[in-house]
């Protein structure tokens, strides 16, 4: 059988960095391959060349058959080849019908737009993944699991016989995903080869034929599924037993960091939350998607300042109306979409890492370049960011590592409550243990943490309490002993379904 693609001796470094070497890689017709392995590993940097956003220094790709001399984005799209990137790459002043237009219509100056037809187009795409957005609606109003959205229906738009999925589900709701497994094995099933990266490991034995690991940028293994458990895979991806994903201590807790009591506001769709968190605590917000927890956190940061009830700080009432306020007052928030709201991708890791605190790096009113690269070499290290030096863009950074990047600016600032928005999305296993171990740590040293997580394991194994969102206010909080996966969905989906559960 001939594959629909295949790479053979693929190498690429950056900066000093070597990202693949001597990789191979190989997808067969109605497949669904895994491609898996720590952030660093090299699966984001294989990814963009089979799909033409690099060349590759050594190696050679085939697709059906035939070399490809020298791929780009365009000449990639002609086999078939679509690709849904861990961030959606979309106009975001555009509407969702223009986006899936975009890539899938004719090209030419003088060719008539048919707006009723690229609507239902739109909407026929849509309806596939049953994803209840309007094709009129623009880009930049959606959530990110939205925005998700719009990139798969756009890529099915295309007719791909190669599909390579990059973290698809990273923003989705349980609902969400499992209509999109539907989609991919109807898509197997019609013959077209689907390269699926997803750190969810109940994923790839839900859905993979095969799976290939990478590790510092090396191939260890490529293996059926059927051939291997959970365990098996875990431990080709970090080449160590990994025992600690949630290494969570009990710690003393501290005085009331952070207080709220009836904050609400309007324009956000939040109204009547009271709730506290103490030093050295991490309370969990959770909650399904829409739920207001993103815009609770940004309530706090003074991103949406509140319009009703009352902030506190350390017992006294405080005014957040801006993030320059909630910085002052010593709050730091990293974000969910890191590459829009977290860093600057084109920039190094050194201005990334103080952006937050130019003052603090400064001279006289001048940047101290000497001071910013000691700030970013320590938290190179003390993050254990994979670059070859802090100069390196954040742009050539795997996913995970550009995510330690953006927690090293707020870090920087030395905040006494730290509210993290979905903290270890899209990063990988070993990556995600340093995260909890560095939360744990934060906390040891009297930190106030609020985490919000679509992950129940995670809420569940890292959390001191947990506050339950339903439709922008809060339903109810849990201890941690007598908190379960079971109680915690129940609460999320709402007082009605608990009455009847």
């Amino acid at each position: 059988m001939t594959a629909l693609l295949r790479a053979t001796n693929i190498s690429k470094h950056f900066a000093g960095v070597q990202a693949l070497r001597a990789v191979a890689f190989d997808l067969r017709p109605g497949e669904v391959h895994a491609l898996v392995g720590e952030n660093g590993a090299g699966k984001s940097t294989l990814i963009k060349i089979l799909t033409g956003a690099h060349q590759p220094d050594d190696g050679t790709l085939e697709v059906a058959g035939r070399p490809v001399e020298r791929n780009d984005p365009v000449v990639s799209r002609k086999p078939g080849i679509a690709a849904i990137h861990q961030q959606p790459a979309l106009f975001p002043d555009l509407t969702v019908a223009e986006n899936i237009a975009l890539g899938l219509e004719p090209a030419g100056w003088w060719r008539p737009v048919r707006w009723s037809q690229r609507r239902r187009r739109a909407r026929e795409l849509l309806a596939r993944i049953a994803a209840d957005i309007d094709p009129d609606a623009v880009v930049h109003g959606l959530t990110m699991p939205e925005q998700q959205l719009v990139e798969i229906a756009r890529a099915l738009g295309a007719d791909a016989r190669i599909l390579i999925m990059d973290e698809p589900t990273a923003s989705l709701s349980e609902r969400e995903a499992q209509r999109l497994f539907e989609v991919i094995r109807e898509l197997r099933s019609q013959g077209v080869g689907i390269v699926y990266i997803s750190h969810r490991l109940d994923e790839l034995f839900q859905l993979a034929d095969r799976v290939t690991v990478l590790r510092d940028g090396c191939l260890v293994a490529t293996k059926p599924v059927a051939e291997v458990d959970r365990g098996e895979v875990i431990r080709l991806m970090v080449g160590r037993q990994l025992t600690a994903l949630y290494p969570k201590e009990t710690v003393p807790l501290g005085d009331t960091a952070l207080e709220l009591r009836g904050v609400g506001c309007r324009a956000a769709g939040v109204q009547g939350i009271s709730l506290s968190v103490r030093g050295g605590e991490i309370l969990a917000l959770a909650g399904l998607v829409g739920a207001g927890r993103t815009e609770l956190a940004r309530i706090v940061f003074g991103l949406t300042p509140a319009d009703a009830g009352e902030i506190r700080l350390r017992g006294r009432p405080v005014v957040i109306d801006t993030p320059a306020r909630a910085v002052q007052l010593g709050i730091a928030y990293v974000p969910e979409d890191r590459r829009r709201h977290g860093v600057i991708p084109d920039l190094a890791i050194a201005p990334n890492a103080s952006l937050a605190i130019l003052k603090r790096v400064s001279t006289l009113g001048w940047l101290d370049f000497a001071r910013e690269r000691r700030l970013a070499e320590s938290f190179v290290r003390r993050l254990a960011i994979k670059a070859g030096s802090v100069d390196a863009p954040v742009s050539e950074l795997s996913g995970g590592n550009q995510q330690k990047v953006a927690l090293a600016r707020w870090l920087a600032t030395e905040p006494r409550v730290l509210i993290l928005d979905e903290p270890t999305q899209g990063v990988d296993v070993g990556a995600k243990a340093e995260i909890h171990r560095l939360m744990g740590e934060l906390a040891r040293q009297g930190m106030a943490i609020v985490m919000i997580s679509s992950e129940l394991p995670e809420i569940l194994g890292m959390s001191d309490r947990i506050a339950v969102m339903h439709g922008g206010t809060i339903v109810g909080i849990l201890e941690r002993g007598e908190a379960t996966q079971e109680k915690v969905l129940a609460m999320a989906l709402g007082p009605r379904d608990i009455s009847h559960g």
